[in-house]
Formats: C-alpha cells, sequence, structure tokens
C-alpha cells in the first residue's frame, strides 16, 4: 500500500492523453498500404480523442508521412510546373486565410523570403478538401489549404543543411506575417515546411482525417512510415489551425 492507501496506483497521477501511432516498413520501401494502415490504426485509436458538445467536432486528428514524390511530382505536372529529385525540394503545408488581399500578402511574402534564402518557389497547389463530415461549429474556422514547393539552392549541399535553411524560412516569414497581423487573427499556420516529411492534420475526429483530404487515398500517395495522432485537449480551445 501507498499512503493514499491504492496499493501501487496513485490516482494523483491519474490522466487522460492522446493517441499516437506509428507503423514502417523495416526495409524502406515506400507503398499506399502504409498510409491506408496508418489511417486504420487512427480510426482504432478514436478511443483517446476528444469531443465537444458537437459530436463531429473533435480536439483534432493528423498523419505525418515521407513526401510521397510520385504523387506530388503528378500533380505538379498538372499544375505547369516540374520538382527536383527528392531531397532537392520541400513542401510546405500551409493553413492561409480567406481574405484574398491578405492571402496574396502571405503568398508574396514567402516568394520573397525564398529568394533571400537562395530558394527557388516553384509553385503553389489547392489542396483538395471535403468538408461534409465536419461539425457545424468547425467549419466557420476551416482555412484555406495550399501546398507550396521550394528548390533547394545550388550551394546547399545536403538534406541536414536544407532543414536548417527551411526552419529559418518558416520562422522569418510567420514573423513578418504575425508583425502585420497579431497570431490569433492572422488566419496563418505553417503546418510543415520540410524536405523529408509532409503533414496532413485538422480539427477532426479520427475517421474525419482520411475522409477531407482525398490525397490520402491516391494510389500514387506512398510513404515508408507514417505516424498518426488523436488530439486529446479538453482545456483549450480550438479551431481548425490548432488541431
Amino acid at each position: 500500500m501507498n499512503a493514499s492507501g491504492f496499493g501501487l496506483f496513485d490516482p494523483a497521477l491519474e490522466k487522460d492523453s492522446c493517441g499516437v501511432g506509428f507503423i514502417a516498413d523495416i526495409k524502406g520501401r515506400k507503398s499506399h498500404k502504409i498510409v491506408q494502415d496508418a489511417l486504420t490504426i487512427l480510426v482504432n485509436l478514436e478511443h483517446r480523442g476528444a469531443v465537444g458538445a458537437d459530436p463531429r467536432a473533435g480536439d483534432g486528428a493528423g498523419i505525418l508521412v515521407q513526401i510521397p514524390h510520385k504523387f506530388l511530382a503528378k500533380k505538379a505536372a498538372e499544375l505547369g510546373f516540374n520538382l527536383p529529385p527528392p531531397g532537392h525540394y520541400a513542401v510546405g503545408a500551409l493553413f492561409l486565410p480567406h481574405d484574398e488581399a491578405w492571402r496574396k500578402d502571405v503568398m508574396d511574402t514567402y516568394a520573397a523570403v525564398a529568394a533571400q534564402e537562395g530558394m527557388t518557389l516553384l509553385g503553389w497547389r489547392d489542396v483538395p478538401t471535403d468538408n461534409s463530415t465536419l461539425g457545424e461549429t468547425v467549419k466557420p474556422t476551416e482555412p484555406v489549404h495550399k501546398q507550396v514547393f521550394l528548390a533547394r539552392g545550388p550551394t546547399v549541399t545536403s538534406e541536414d543543411e536544407f532543414e536548417r535553411r527551411l526552419y529559418i524560412l518558416r520562422k522569418t516569414i510567420s514573423g513578418i506575417l504575425y508583425g502585420k497581423r497579431g497570431r490569433s487573427v492572422a488566419h496563418y499556420y505553417p503546418v510543415s515546411i520540410s524536405c523529408r516529411t509532409l503533414i496532413y492534420k485538422g480539427m477532426f475526429l479520427a475517421d474525419q482525417l482520411g475522409a477531407y483530404y482525398p490525397d490520402l487515398h491516391d494510389p500514387d500517395f506512398e510513404s515508408a512510415l507514417a505516424l498518426v495522432h488523436q488530439r486529446f485537449s479538453t482545456n483549450t480551445s480550438g479551431s481548425l489551425s490548432s488541431g
């Protein structure tokens, strides 16, 4: 017995936690099945998430994968630009404002800072979404989803160096934008910017992530690993950008 009289269990340590799952091909072989299995894992973690008064409004869910080069190269070609080999370009997943003038300012800032950092902005992609499964309390906070593609400069000789420069780029851009409009009203959020990984997330329940992003069901969307997360946090005020 411990001092509280509950044997080895101390109720003072009782807590609720997020649900996390990870899957990988041990030989590093990329496949779409890894992504499918990760979404299945996420659905099986639904009991680790929390909901509010709106039963279709979750605390948040997401998936991290390796950059799906085959899929993105196909989509880039459809948009009229070509991607360099893997490791020589980065993808930024961004939540952007609905205000067109402010959104253009954000996009122009990316072009300017990328040039300052010796990178080339290759193009933008609108990420397709389907909000039919979202709760009505979540839809008003739904952002514009875009991906930005950045090629590393000729003086960058490794992925590690590229990642460091991308971190600087992200922090520089956030500083500029949040200096113009406060973080809480900017309606801008960089989900991920990397030459290695890509994140899809939002204020979802576990089953809503795959339904919201059709990209995740394309056979060419491949990864050798996937990390999924079902958020549990009842002590914060949520919006889609905080999932």
